[in-house]
């Protein structure tokens, strides 16, 4: 696989365990890494893989079930850093509301040994 493939394969997983609501493959795909940062949309920038895990289970707590689309619009590598620029759409229910919502995400990879992992999200809504 080129490192374009690998790149988008695991993005496609971090969509797939976002969209299953499952916390364990998040934490193979985010980096355990400090430095690393969410930012859900219309929220303050979270710092830090523990941060990041609790952020992921408030919002799966609240969430019933999920659907999420995905169109990438631009993938660049340059040495061991990979952003992948994209839209998502999520369908959510929450509580008896049923929740669309379209926004604007980067998504930054860093390679360690190898390996690809998630060291930044940024979702905004588009408006």
């Amino acid at each position: 696989m080129t490192d374009e493939q690998l790149v988008l394969t695991i993005n496609k997983a971090f969509y797939r365990a976002f969209e299953k609501q499952d916390l364990e493959a998040m934490s193979t795909i985010w980096s355990k890494g400090t430095a690393s940062v969410c930012i859900h949309p219309g929220r303050k920038a979270v710092k830090g893989w523990e941060a990041i895990r609790a952020s992921w289970e408030q919002i799966f707590k609240a969430t019933q079930y999920l659907e999420i689309e995905t169109e990438v619009i631009s993938t660049e590598i340059n040495g061991d850093i990979a952003y992948v620029i994209l839209t998502e759409n999520v369908m959510q229910i929450v509580g008896r509301r049923r929740l669309q919502a379209t926004s604007m995400a980067t998504n930054i990879y860093t390679r360690m040994a190898n390996k690809w992992y998630l060291i930044h999200h940024h979702g905004s809504p588009i408006i």
